[in-house]
């Protein structure tokens, strides 16, 4: 039986509540194992999904099986991830969190272009309370710091929107550890959002980073396995002897690799949430999780 097949059969309700939890500025707890919008949007990341009603069954059984951090941005769509979390969770369940970003525009599908100004992350932070049906966004992110802008007139511009009391907390995504201390500088930050996965690990001094001061790290694309999740390759043979999915394992090993880690694997499909929920399930010992850390760390990949 598969590990999310587990998840079904075995009396688990709320699997991901089995992923650990972790206190966002010390107050805002959630489980660890989250929910990525960014896939339930068209191709490119760009308009409609091909199927609305599975969207939704998506965010619906997310919450369902114990997700209660959705991590979203105006960008995805753009606009159309936020729209589809409130018609699919709005009155919100008490614990939800809803995570969102502004920062990038979009002017096509795979388009993506930072954008600092200050008025203008004012007015997709207010856009984003309308959206998601909120009177304070509990994560509002800066999506990327536009190096067009002066970096500290973005950092006030958060904690301008913290003082009025339109978002709870702050945090950033694909920042360097002097980013982070130069944001801190100006107000508190909960939470970094950087590409992070079994197989890319150029973040490392980032994740050490918020591990050392209790920051959440949410590592993006969290599925990324590459070579290593074809049949009969190292992943692969790991998995199965877990009993696994190799992806499984790549989500079990983000939630061992540091107590800080908040991966949001994201799907349009209810089946492939479940089955990654599942991950939650996973255990890994310390000698199958230095063989996996050990995997993406080799240059030479081999199957």
């Amino acid at each position: 039986m598969s590990k999310h097949e587990t998840a079904k059969h075995a009396g688990f309700a709320h699997p991901a509540a089995k992923s650990g939890t972790f206190s966002l500025g010390d107050q805002l707890t959630v489980n660890r194992l989250g929910f990525g919008t960014m896939r339930l949007t068209g191709p490119g990341i760009w308009g409609e999904p091909a199927n609305r009603a599975e969207a939704i069954a998506v965010l619906r059984r997310a919450v369902e099986l114990g997700i209660n951090l959705i991590d979203t941005a105006n960008s995805y769509g753009p606009y159309v991830a936020e729209n589809l979390i409130r018609e699919a969770l709005h009155p919100y369940p008490k614990g939800v969190v809803i995570a969102t970003k502004a920062g990038l525009v979009r002017t096509g599908p795979n388009a993506w272009a930072p954008v600092g100004r200050p008025e203008y992350l004012r007015q997709e932070c207010e856009m984003s309370l309308r959206r998601l049906g909120l009177d304070r966004i509990d994560l509002f992110q800066l999506h990327r710091i536009d190096p067009k802008v002066p970096a500290d007139e973005q950092f006030g511009l958060l904690r301008d929107l913290q003082s009025e009391g339109k978002i709870r907390y702050a945090g950033l995504s694909e920042v360097s550890v002097a980013d982070i201390k130069a944001a801190r500088k100006v107000l508190p930050i909960v939470s970094v959002q950087n590409l992070y996965n079994i197989t890319d690990r150029k973040h490392e001094d980032v994740l050490d980073y918020c591990t050392r001061e209790n920051l959440g790290f949410i590592p993006w694309f969290p599925l990324a396995t590459g070579r290593l999740a074809k049949p009969g390759s190292a992943l692969d043979r790991i998995a199965q002897r877990q009993g696994a999915e190799p992806g499984q394992v790549a989500l079990a090993w983000l939630l061992k690799k540091s107590p800080v880690t908040l991966p949001i694997p994201g799907t349009s499909k209810v089946k492939h949430l479940e089955e990654n929920i599942a991950a939650a399930l996973v255990e890994l010992d310390d000698a199958i999780f230095a063989e996996l850390d050990g995997l993406g760390k080799s240059k030479h990949q081999t199957a």
